[in-house]
């Protein structure tokens, strides 16, 4: 990295996503052509430094990264930020070249592990999920569940994914502003609960199932709350939820645990091939079927990954539309005529730009170097998504909403991460893709919105998510 932030008179502005088009990150090129955006730093009250700077990982993510490796860039060891969080597991370092994290991700799980165990969805999902395990347990587990995402099984879902879109679609409002995450929402929860309990038709649940719907929707909507980022805060490196998210999460495993009884009592779990069933006739290593808590947290995660990440893409990529005419119009065209090429661009940018996961992290139990920086041992990487995806060397003016960047080119997997990478990559990024492809196309093949000269909504940071503020506002014009 050679360029410096001082080549020209930079681009003022407080927040990374008010950007204009044209403008440089300082990351990553020469500053031979347009000047980087120059973020504006809050003022911090220095004796607590580094409780301000747990507050801004929080609320001010992308501002902050963005900020100091624009300012690091050029300098020896700028390829990598180091902070210490208060609160925080110790030292933390935030790797944004591909070569050092495909090092990083790459390397052996007994000196790189995932560091979810002190993901802020620990004391969400429990520590027996796919999500919080490592080691043995983890491969076991996406062993059990990754034919359930892939292939013929993704296939089986189409059918799902249809219903769940059409009848998305019916209840859409004409001439009202409709926040897009909420009907993406609906949808793809849908979606996720027809695999988990093998459901012929998206809306053909018992009691139970809705009640244990209707609570998930409710927690999503407390988790948006400001109360919720003084919750993550206070619940912050815990595998047991207190507070507020404590009293939560018993309303949300009330209904989990009447579902999985009612399904126990049932019996035919022999006899179905969907998620539930699978969870229920598994045996650990040992012979032994799994236990009420441990099939809790797999369903857990993959209800609420298996449908909020994808269903906030949804809401970005219109988000990002709607403020962009004439991609607007070219990705309608797109979809009329089944252009998938562009519309699988159009997704990816979608992606890129606006990464609903914008952060990984792994456990350095050994030393790594990393360019002129040697980082670890008992280092958390931070892999900030955002900052790789908005490196001026791989993508040229990265402000922009471009899709065309993805036409007739070979991705490369260390450069575009939207589903985290290595041996922890997303299972479910299959299903995902397939509901971002029929949802996306669905609504640019038969919903008109209204363009918008709207300054762009500000990224919420939900957990491990990066949302639309506003829940990605659109109006719709008509609907066909």
């Amino acid at each position: 990295m050679t360029s410096t932030i001082n080549a020209s008179p930079t681009i003022g502005t407080s927040h990374w996503y008010l950007a204009p088009p044209g403008a440089r990150s300082g990351i990553g090129a020469p500053a031979d052509t347009a000047a980087p955006v120059a973020l504006v730093a809050p003022k911090r009250f220095h004796p607590l430094r580094g409780y301000s700077t747990s507050v801004e990982l929080v609320t001010r993510q992308g501002d902050l990264l963005l900020r100091d490796a624009a300012r690091a860039a050029g300098r020896p060891g700028g390829g990598v930020l180091h902070y210490r969080v208060a609160g925080g597991p110790g030292p933390v370092v935030v790797v944004f070249d591909p070569a050092h994290i495909k090092t990083i991700m790459t390397a052996d799980e007994s000196i790189a592990p995932s560091a979810t165990r002190q993901s802020p969805l620990a004391p969400i999902v429990g520590s027996e999920s796919v999500l919080t395990s490592v080691g043995d347990r983890h491969r076991q587990q996406r062993a059990l569940l990754l034919p359930r995402f892939h292939g013929k099984a993704v296939a089986r879902y189409q059918d799902s994914i249809d219903r769940a879109t059409d009848a998305g679609l019916a209840a859409w409002p004409v001439g009202k502003p409709v926040a897009l995450a909420e009907v993406a929402q609906r949808i793809t929860l849908d979606v996720i609960m027809s695999a988990i309990f093998g459901l012929p038709d998206p809306h053909d649940t018992t009691a139970a199932e809705r009640d244990m719907r209707t609570a998930i929707l409710r927690f999503l909507r407390l988790s948006t709350t400001p109360i919720a980022t003084v919750s993550q805060l206070a619940n912050a490196r815990r595998t047991e939820p207190i507070g507020l998210l404590k009293l939560v999460m018993t309303a949300v495993d009330r209904t989990v645990y009447r579902v999985l009884a009612q399904r126990r009592t049932d019996g035919d779990a022999d006899t179905r091939d969907d998620i539930m069933s699978l969870l229920l006739t598994a045996r650990d290593t040992d012979g032994k079927p799994l236990s009420d808590t441990e099939i809790r947290d797999e369903l857990i995660i993959l209800l609420l990954a298996g449908h909020e990440t994808t269903a906030n893409a949804v809401a970005w990529t219109f988000e990002r539309l709607t403020r962009a005419p004439g991609v607007y119009r070219l990705a309608r065209r797109a979809a009329r005529h089944d252009d998938e090429d562009y519309l699988e661009a159009l997704i990816n940018e979608s992606m890129r730009s606006r990464p609903v996961v914008p952060i990984v992290a792994r456990e350095l139990k050994a030393p790594f170097d990393l360019g002129d920086t040697r980082v670890g041992p008992d280092v958390v990487a931070l892999i900030s998504i955002l900052l790789l995806h908005h490196r001026d060397d791989l993508y040229p003016q990265p402000f922009a909403f471009e899709p065309t960047r993805f036409l007739g080119v070979r991705i490369n997997p260390y450069e575009l991460m939207p589903f985290g990478g290595g041996i922890r990559r997303c299972l479910g990024a299959p299903l995902a893709m397939a509901e971002l492809r029929t949802v996306v196309g669905a609504i640019l093949r038969r919903v008109e919105l209204r363009t918008t000269s709207a300054p762009p909504e500000k990224p919420l940071h939900r957990n491990v998510t990066m949302i639309p503020g506003r829940g990605g506002i659109v109006v719709a014009d008509s609907i066909t």
